[in-house]
């Protein structure tokens, strides 16, 4: 029922404007349009300018997405990937810029716990431990992509401090 008097409210106001603008002076209307063609462009030109770099990356960011997924990871593994990144970087244990060598007493257990999205108040078994150590890694291991190497062996390190802890 609302529908149909939501859309009998827009035909009285779009008959409205019709009789308004068949009233108006053609010139009139010219120098209007003129004015809001001016006035929306200059609005754009300011978007673009202010957030511009973040409109535009859009359209790659969605592109990649796509690409990403035709190598086998979806959008919730990249979610995942990309929580295990920023887990790992609020440490201090990885960052793009720097190499990453290998300290088997730089992670604590806790952390150790979060990698693996293990929940440490939980008691886990060494089947779980290695079922979310398997999920992960069929992610970033390095013959699925080089870049990920860092990754991978914080992961193995990870997995090495629960296994201990568990036993």
């Amino acid at each position: 029922m609302n529908i149909i008097i939501y859309t009998i409210i827009i035909l009285i106001v779009f008959y409205f404007l019709l009789r308004l603008i068949s009233n108006i002076s053609s010139k009139k209307i010219s120098k209007s349009l003129r004015f809001l063609i001016i006035l929306g462009l200059i609005f754009l030109a300011i978007l673009f300018a202010i957030g511009g770099r973040f409109l535009l990356t859009l359209p790659l960011t969605l592109a990649s997405i796509a690409l990403l997924k035709l190598k086998g990871m979806s959008i919730f593994q990249m979610i995942s990937l990309f929580r295990l990144i920023q887990t790992l970087r609020r440490s201090g244990r990885f960052s793009f810029n720097q190499s990453y060598s290998r300290n088997s007493s730089s992670i604590s257990v806790s952390e150790a716990y979060k990698i693996l999205n293990l929940d440490i108040k939980k008691k886990v078994t060494k089947d779980e431990v290695n079922k979310a150590y398997i999920k992960i890694q069929k992610k970033i291991h390095p013959d699925v992509s080089p870049e990920t190497s860092r990754l991978s062996s914080i992961v193995n390190e990870a997995k090495d401090i629960v296994l201990n802890d568990i036993s």
